[in-house]
């Protein structure tokens, strides 16, 4: 088939408008000639003869006149084995190696194969004359940790199909043909280890699709108990700028409970992006005391590169993330900033001249926001295996505005909101979470009616503390004042964690359990307090108890005593009817 070429007639930042004789579809990858260089583009909108390109390359140079050629492809990312451990950019170059072929300044027009050019160990699992359909395992190989399974492409989409040849178990480059397919026309088909799959598109290979209800352990406290996350649900993280986003996306990926983990860095500064990939080597998986990086994917647009180049990095990495889905794996997507992406949408829609919605956002935000959390789900595959993706995506509204388009459309169709408070990150409260504000609709490890009787008494401590600003401590009754001194003791004891300590930074279902029952013996319990200064040192005191017993291991004689002094001390105030 011959390629479709054109010729630029417009150039507005990153838009490129087109005319071209041939045939045009929306979302083809296509490139402008400059020079030597060969800008990669996508088609964004097509009216007549004329097609809207946004091109992921600084546009300079760029003039009237230039060719333009269509590669005939939809945007795509290659999927096979050694996807895992790899920094990208959003058209998934691998990073690492374009900085050895380019030195510290990225050359625009550069593009690498995705998937190294190396050797696997693959194991064949049909054969011949065995029946097999789109997302079907042929063979499987060896990735790290995981059996990295080599599936039909996707997007065969005709019945038939039967295994003609396979290649025996052995060493063989990702690009050789391991199996021969064959259909009842005659038509043949060659697999490789790997296949392209456009990203604008869901991978929908699986039995049925079913209701996230399991919850997914992420090992802080406030978000397993108070605010759940499901396995195959969403959640968004909106805060103001340092309220400590980025820093809570590492604790959810070091020891949130899934096989996978996929990162995000949609528009960040390049100096946060430098931090992330800094510290994620540095980051100890907790199931395997080696790096976490091993079962990781870090997908990186700075906000200093091209602005499209953003919404092609979201694309990217919930594809990867489905991809390993389709294997049987539970994978965890973090999309770090959501609002940058939006961003760059409206810095779009402006130069198509598109009627702008609420704060010059374009119009079709909230059903774009929309279509990407919807690819999250927990699927049952063919194969009877239960696989999921989660999907978490900070925001980052200006001036932490929660009113704000962006959050706004997100709250809609997410699961939970964990919205940070900069009141709270201000008081080094860790993680900076507001109890009260956010919310979630799954269900978390803890009783629910426990946990909502408690939600009760941080809203009536709210209420409370607003009170005392006004009138102050003395002008507060003792029932209200005990309730306030409860709130502050949950905060601190349950809603906090260290993250410097091995033992509280990450606290197990189990022990979550365990711990909440004895603290809610506290918030429900009655208590003999005269006044208000004997009330404030007893729940300082007792507060200070559980906030050690927080530091030690369950299975120590330690532990064991300081529970037995916090039961001394809760008896010690206690009455009658506690």
């Amino acid at each position: 088939m011959d390629k479709v070429t054109g010729y630029v007639t417009g150039v507005n930042g990153n838009l490129v408008a087109a005319t071209f004789s041939g045939s045009v579809r929306k979302n083809e990858v296509g490139y402008v000639q400059v020079g030597d260089d060969r800008l990669k583009g996508e088609v964004i909108r097509v009216n007549g003869d004329t097609a809207s390109m946004q091109i992921y390359e600084m546009t300079n140079g760029i003039q009237v006149g230039d060719k333009v050629e269509l590669s005939g492809e939809l945007m795509s990312v290659e999927l096979g084995p050694g996807l895992l451990t790899q920094v990208f950019d959003g058209l998934q170059n691998p990073l690492p190696e374009l900085a050895q072929q380019c030195g510290f300044f990225l050359q625009r027009g550069v593009y690498l194969d995705p998937i190294p050019n190396k050797d696997w160990e693959f194991t064949p699992l049909v054969k011949p004359g065995d029946h097999v359909s789109a997302g079907d395992a042929v063979g499987s190989v060896p990735e790290g940790l995981f059996t990295h399974l080599i599936m039909v492409p996707f997007g065969l989409k005709d019945e038939g199909w039967r295994v003609k040849s396979v290649r025996e178990k052995g060493v063989y480059n990702v690009r050789d043909t391991v199996a021969v397919l064959e259909n009842e026309s005659g038509e043949e088909k060659e697999l490789t280890m790997v296949f392209s799959w456009p990203v604008k598109q869901p991978i929908r290979c699986y039995e049925e699709r079913l209701r996230p209800d399991e919850t997914l352990v992420t090992k802080l406290r406030s978000i397993d108990t108070f605010l759940p996350v499901a396995k195959g649900g969403t959640f968004c993280v909106p805060g103001p700028f340092g309220a400590g986003k980025t820093v809570l996306q590492h604790m959810e990926a070091k020891n949130a409970d899934v096989d996978i983990v996929i990162v995000a860095a949609c528009g960040e500064r390049a100096g946060e992006v430098v931090e992330v990939l800094k510290e994620f080597p540095e980051l100890v998986d907790p199931r395997t005391g080696r790096s976490l990086m091993e079962r990781t994917i870090i997908i990186c647009n700075t906000s200093s590169m091209p602005v499209a180049a953003r919404e092609a990095s979201v694309y990217t990495a919930v594809t990867m993330a489905e991809y390993y889905r389709q294997m049987g794996l539970d994978v965890l997507l973090l999309a770090d900033s959501t609002s940058r992406w939006a961003q760059a949408m409206r810095e779009m829609s402006g130069r198509l001249e598109e009627i702008p919605g609420e704060e010059a956002f374009p119009a079709y935000l909230e059903s774009v926001i929309a279509s990407f959390y919807e690819r999250a789900g927990k699927v049952r595959l063919k194969n009877g295996k239960i696989a999921s993706v989660t999907i978490g995506g900070t925001v980052s509204p200006a001036g932490g505005n929660f009113e704000e388009p962006v959050t706004q459309a997100t709250l809609k169709v997410v699961g939970a909101f964990h919205g940070l408070s900069r009141e709270r990150s201000d008081a080094r409260k860790y993680p900076a979470i507001h109890p009260i504000d956010s919310w979630s609709k799954y269900r978390g490890v803890v009783d629910m009616d426990r946990v909502e009787q408690a939600r009760s008494i941080l809203k009536r401590s709210n209420e409370i503390n607003q009170m005392m600003k006004v009138i102050g401590e003395e002008g507060t009754s003792l029932n209200d004042f005990v309730v306030y001194l409860k709130s502050e003791f949950l905060d601190y004891v349950y809603l906090q964690q260290n993250t410097f300590d091995d033992v509280d930074g990450a606290t197990s279902a189990e022990r979550q359990r365990y711990m909440f029952d004895r603290i809610y013996k506290v918030l429900s319990g009655a208590f003999s307090l005269p006044d208000k200064d004997t009330a404030r040192s007893y729940f300082l005191n007792l507060r200070q108890m559980f906030m050690d017993l927080n530091y030690l291991a369950m299975d120590t004689q330690e532990f064991k005593d300081q529970e037995a002094a916090i039961e001394a001390k809760i008896a010690e105030r206690s009455t009658v009817n506690a």
